[in-house]
């Protein structure tokens, strides 16, 4: 029998479906660009918790083995985990929570996203959970809002080329941050592994994005790279650089800015000269991972060139100031470029704190329009 209620006991939750998340201004890339940029400066302040020994941990993972005695055991293989990632995030914010999901590349084959998300908000005393959404689009918009506010203020004021390296969902969000960030893009260079995947992706973007009056599908990484104001690569799939897509310094141009938030690799001499301005989402999740999978992380671990970075400042080959926080950019403690013409490379990583912050500002958008459902926990515990 259940406990009788009294005065405080009763927990509600609201929930919200994926249209019911649209409804609610998921999709608003200007804002959620705004929020990711308040974000970043709270982070480069220390305003915030994550997973992890250090506070700092991308999350918790569970992986498969290779081969398995247990028959209904999952196997290894690309993009295959479930990820717990739990974030407190102060300021206006002051809220707690945790984007859940599993990953499987060939959800694909299903006409499925290769990773499904759940995203739960607590209240930071009780712990209680007063939302519960969907979570795919927050994930999406959230990952390609942060390098839109980085390229709001640090990509060429006139860009008008964007080139695409990996014409999945991820760029298909960088398009409209992309597109937001700077509305005078207009030419489109498209690289993907299949061509049939870029010729998917050209028709979508003209579809949507009817500003791009050239669109052009590249052969090669090479081609979507030079003469590119703006470049977003976001290549997922097997770690090991062998996997990974390459961009010599030589073929980025002058002022360029590039969104890197997947797989990549690039020369250590190009990244070690100061030719191009090394920017990071948040210096301390890359010592994180670089702590849980030793040097060489990037190697053995992820992809991202953040981590190639911090494989390199571990070996004493690139100086750790080298290596500067987006949120010290925006709020003007350190410098988006050293000089005219450089080069910025944005590695992003994505962290806990920004799906939190996107899904509380989401709720509160659809208390204020009375969007979602109430779900009952209860009255009061059975247990307490």
């Amino acid at each position: 029998m259940a406990a009788d209620p009294t005065p405080g006991t009763r927990i509600d939750m609201l929930y919200l479906s994926e249209p019911e998340v649209i409804e609610a201004g998921m999709k608003d890339m200007e804002r959620c660009m705004e929020v990711m940029e308040e974000v970043l400066v709270l982070v480069a302040k220390g305003d915030y918790r994550m997973a992890g020994s250090s506070a700092n941990s991308h999350g918790a993972q569970i992986g498969f083995p290779s081969s398995s005695p247990f028959p209904t055991m999952p196997l290894d293989a690309a993009d295959r985990r479930f990820m717990a990632m739990p974030a407190y995030l102060g300021g206006r914010f002051d809220v707690a929570g945790v984007k859940w999901y599993g990953s499987n590349v060939d959800n694909r084959d299903k006409g499925l996203p290769r990773s499904i998300h759940l995203i739960v908000l607590n209240d930071k005393e009780t712990g209680a959970p007063f939302a519960i959404m969907s979570g795919n689009l927050e994930s999406a918009y959230r990952t390609a809002a942060v390098p839109g506010a980085a390229a709001k203020k640090l990509a060429p004021l006139n860009a008008k080329s964007l080139g695409i390296i990996g014409p999945g969902a991820m760029n298909k969000s960088a398009l409209h941050a992309m597109t937001t960030a700077r509305p005078t893009l207009d030419t489109l260079r498209i690289n993907g592994r299949r061509r049939s995947t870029s010729e998917a992706f050209a028709a979508y973007a003209k579809e949507h994005y009817p500003q791009f009056t050239t669109i052009e599908i590249a052969d090669t990484v090479e081609e979507a790279v030079r003469d590119s104001d703006i470049v977003s690569e976001a290549v997922t799939g097997l770690v090991g650089s062998e996997n990974y897509p390459y961009i010599d310094g030589d073929w980025i141009k002058p002022g360029a800015f590039l969104s890197l938030p997947a797989n990549l690799r690039m020369d250590k001499e190009y990244t070690t000269s100061g030719k191009a301005r090394l920017i990071a989402d948040a210096k301390k999740i890359y010592e994180a991972w670089a702590e849980e999978y030793p040097s060489p992380s990037h190697e053995t671990a992820f992809g991202m060139i953040g981590l190639y970075w911090q494989d390199l400042i571990d070996a004493g080959e690139l100086d750790e100031s080298r290596v500067v926080n987006i949120g010290d950019v925006f709020d003007g403690t350190a410098a988006g470029r050293e000089f005219d013409e450089q080069p910025v490379l944005f590695s992003v990583g994505g962290m806990g704190v920004e799906d939190v912050a996107w899904a509380k500002t989401v709720y509160e958008n659809a208390v204020a329009k009375g969007i979602g459902t109430t779900l009952k926990l209860w009255d009061a515990p059975d247990l307490a």
